[in-house]
């Protein structure tokens, strides 16, 4: 980066912004296998909280690579610089005040750590929907499984290339064994815990 560019220190601030917004700002990162759940609960996550008045942004693996990321593969360098971007992004979004609902694969943990490192200090919770592989290729919506098997796609997660489960995630949640609206409970649970948001209980906008 050229000497020449220089971060711009604006007026209205986070904290600012947490207090207009009535919640702290954050990033919550699921990760887990194809078809593990995570883009369900993370939707269903952003309802929750969008119902409670909370300001929020769901970033989603497939979405972001129809414009931010459009121009990468999936290489080992291509996936890190996806999640590069997409933790670069998100650390603005933290900034300006968001509950950021992030679901994408990130197989290994360097990658997430990266992420982490985006974002400031206690502003990064890590869920783990660890949905086992057997039940993920059953559900495979997008066939993907099948085609990684027949050999049609290399380096896919869990079947050609590892997924590296977190070894510290801040919440567990298997989609194959726990209903969604206790995942939701859970999550909200969390954020009441950690202080992002004021409680978990629903209120009348």
């Amino acid at each position: 980066m050229t000497d020449n560019i220089v971060w711009q220190q604006h007026h209205t601030n986070r904290a600012q912004r947490a207090e207009l917004f009535g919640h702290r700002s954050g990033v919550i990162w699921f990760t887990g296998l194809s078809g593990s759940g995570k883009s369900t609960v993370a939707n269903a996550l952003e309802q929750a909280l969008a119902a409670r008045g909370f300001h929020t942004y769901l970033l989603d693996g497939d979405n972001v690579r129809h414009g931010l990321c459009a121009d990468l593969g999936f290489s080992a360098e291509d996936r890190t610089e996806n999640l590069r971007r997409v933790g670069a992004v998100s650390g603005l979004m933290v900034d300006a005040g968001l509950l950021v609902l992030s679901a994408f694969i990130s197989p290994y943990r360097s990658q997430r750590a990266l992420v982490r490192s985006l974002v400031p200090e206690q502003s990064f919770l890590e869920v783990y929907i660890a949905t086992p592989l057997a039940v993920c290729e059953q559900r495979d919506v997008k066939g993907l499984y099948q085609k990684a098997r027949k050999g049609e796609i290399s380096h896919f997660t869990g079947i050609s290339d590892p997924y590296e489960a977190p070894e510290n995630p801040d919440l567990v949640i298997d989609t194959s064994s726990t209903e969604l609206s206790v995942s939701i409970e859970q999550l909200l649970q969390l954020l009441a815990e950690r202080g992002w948001i004021k409680t978990a209980q629903s209120t009348t906008l």
